[in-house]
């Protein structure tokens, strides 16, 4: 009995110990060379897949690319594995169950990211026959597993949820722009370029090529054409500048957020004065997830220290006064 009980410790430690490293919970030195070696083995996977659409080089250095994409699937495999089955351990202690933790990761956007990035090369070998081009091309979603080792991409999704109302206003606003001018430029175009503008869908496809990028390939021959033109042009450039700043306000935004957060964090820390060793990982996990440097962080310090000086400072001006 005591011999299955110690097995069973060890397996849970070392699941445990499995989900502190592929997690990032302890940044250690084992945590920090699994993300160093999947991050390169990424950016070299985005790199091939690059270089393997030339034909020339792909017809030279076809059994090296092949070589490589199983290589890297049997890693993001083992990755994935890894994760599955370690990521019981997330609400283990809170919830009681493994599935908590292993649902949690299986639907989200890094579990579906690293599922997609390697099932095209497995539908290759149960299907061998078929043209399975466009699932080669899933391969190009490995990229986004960088996402896990920086918080960029979780800053902008949470700015755009954050400015979610800015943002439906503006394709409100856009929504009534195309409906409005696709209308008057069928009414103003239509009879003179009837292949053209046959119609208000196709003028709403001349009007969404402008936005996007500008021209919509169709020179206008009226002068109130030329004039609506002109206009769609300019609401183009008005519109991208209201999405721009939208988006880089909030961006602005969240990334400071995340950085009060960290500094509520210091200061919860140091209220009583002593920095365990598990609060000192904490901090350098939240560190690592919101992008901080040492400089920013060692700005928050330095800030911290002048404010206790100018508080302990006040305190004894106060003593001083009430003995005086």
């Amino acid at each position: 009995m005591t011999s299955i009980t110690d097995n069973r410790s060890a397996y849970r430690r070392i699941k445990h110990r499995a989900y502190e490293i592929m997690d990032g919970t302890v940044p250690d030195k084992y945590s920090h060379f699994v993300e160093i070696f999947v991050a390169l083995l990424v950016v070299a996977n985005v790199v091939g897949i690059i270089l393997e659409s030339v034909p020339h080089i792909h017809e030279s250095f076809e059994a090296e690319f092949h070589a490589f994409d199983v290589f890297s699937v049997l890693v993001f495999s083992v990755e994935f594995v890894l994760r599955v089955w370690s990521y019981g351990e997330k609400y283990l202690v809170e919830k009681g169950t493994q599935w908590e933790g292993r649902k949690e990761y299986l639907f989200s956007f890094y579990g579906i990211i690293d599922f997609v990035s390697t099932v095209p090369f497995y539908l290759q070998l149960v299907f061998p026959g078929a043209d399975l081009r466009v699932l080669r091309m899933f391969r190009l979603m490995r990229i986004f597993k960088l996402s896990r080792y920086n918080s960029a991409f979780e800053d902008m999704v949470a700015a755009v949820k954050a400015e979610k109302d800015s943002f439906s206003s503006a394709i409100f606003l856009l929504f009534i722009s195309c409906l409005l001018f696709s209308s008057l430029i069928y009414i103003i175009e239509g009879h003179d370029q009837p292949e053209v503008f046959p119609s208000i869908p196709a003028a709403m496809h001349w009007f969404i090529l402008t936005i996007i990028s500008g021209w919509g390939n169709v020179d206008p021959v009226t002068f109130l054409g030329t004039v609506l033109v002109i206009l769609t042009q300019i609401l183009s450039i008005a519109l991208a500048a209201i999405l721009t700043g939208v988006v880089a306000t909030a961006y602005t935004a969240q990334v400071e957020r995340r950085h009060a957060l960290y500094e509520m964090e210091v200061r919860a820390v140091l209220a009583d004065g002593v920095v365990t060793e598990e609060e000192q990982a904490k901090l350098k996990v939240m560190q690592a997830k919101f992008g901080m440097s040492e400089d920013q962080v060692n700005a928050i310090l330095h800030q911290m220290e002048e404010e206790k000086h100018i508080s302990d400072a006040k305190k004894l001006k106060a003593l001083e006064e009430k003995n005086t």
